[in-house]
């Protein structure tokens, strides 16, 4: 009877690791590949969580939205509305380079935050959304079965945009990319538009992390700002630089790893410490993935699967 409980605590650990997988692709596009310093993850996969619920969850009296659509278009719809948003952002903040990009995404994330918080006839403000609709809930129950169903659906998910995301950069797009990350100027005096690729994985990179954020609340089932603090951008960077930025695998296998300790740590933390003091300690879990990458860094600079050392003689050729 113990084995249950287990395979779905299980099932559902590995679909929260796969849902960060899935963002950070999205970052390792525009990082590991494009250079772009983007500390605004979480404003994005917030446009996508509430783009996917609003399309499609129950009407609600008090909030617009609630179309009830299918759970597949509400995915597609996610993508939609965190490209947009990143093509709007990426049009004027894209111009700034490293740390400017970052305070600019950064910032922008946090205006997200408050619009989520305090649009209460859009998002339902502090209270969130409810009700989200789950695949094949109604079906299989809320049980183990549930829980592999939707596993298999995070890894089909994850496998195809990987797969698609092998074939872009392979590509000449791919190649054009690394050039610019390595050397924009040059990458320019080929002929390259910089500034047009630079938007292109931007926008492609955010796609996929509101991608992530629609698969987190359909999962989940519930959403609210708070859901979309920094200290998911946080995440998200953490699992790219442990697992290695420039390589799909990188980012995956991060994912797994840092997602594990948090968990574990999350677990230890909450039976240990008592009850009045775990919200303090909660802020250890952020201690011991700082250790991590620190760890990492040293041991491994380009993280555990990071991309080799290269000279890019043409990768901005066709």
């Amino acid at each position: 009877m113990e084995l249950i409980p287990a395979l779905s605590y299980l099932a559902f650990f590995l679909v929260f690791a796969g849902i960060f997988a899935v963002m950070a692709l999205g970052l390792n596009l525009q990082w590991g590949f494009t250079g772009l310093f983007n500390v605004g993850v979480a404003g994005f996969v917030a446009v996508g969580a509430y783009a996917s619920a609003l399309l499609t969850g129950p009407p609600e009296p008090d909030r617009l939205g609630g179309f009830g659509l299918p759970v597949l278009v509400g995915w597609i719809g996610a993508m939609v509305a965190s490209g947009i948003a990143a093509f709007i952002v990426g049009v004027a903040a894209l111009r700034l380079r490293e740390d400017y990009l970052a305070i600019t995404t950064f910032g922008i994330a946090v205006v997200i935050q408050l619009v989520a918080l305090n649009a209460q006839a859009i998002t339902g403000g502090p209270f969130g959304i409810q009700s989200i609709p789950k695949p094949f809930a109604d079906a299989l129950g809320a049980g183990l079965a549930w829980n592999l169903t939707y596993l298999g659906l995070v890894v089909l998910v994850l496998g195809v945009a990987w797969w698609a995301l092998d074939r872009l950069v392979a590509s000449p797009w791919g190649r054009v990319l690394r050039a610019i990350r390595e050397d924009e100027l040059a990458a320019a005096s080929l002929g390259k538009r910089a500034a047009a690729f630079r938007l292109q994985s931007f926008v492609l990179g955010c796609m996929l992390m509101g991608l992530g954020g629609a698969l987190y609340a359909h999962f989940v089932g519930y959403i609210a700002p708070e859901d979309f603090l920094p200290v998911l951008t946080f995440q998200v960077w953490a699992m790219l630089i442990v697992g290695g930025s420039g390589r799909n695998a990188g980012a995956v296998l991060g994912a797994v790893l840092v997602w594990a300790i948090w968990s574990v740590s999350g677990g230890l933390i909450r039976g240990l410490l008592p009850a009045a003091e775990q919200a303090r300690g909660a802020a250890l879990q952020v201690v011991l993935i700082g250790v991590l990458i620190a760890a990492i860094l040293v041991l491994r600079p380009r993280g555990v699967l990071g991309e080799r050392a290269t000279v890019s003689r043409h990768a901005a050729g066709d």
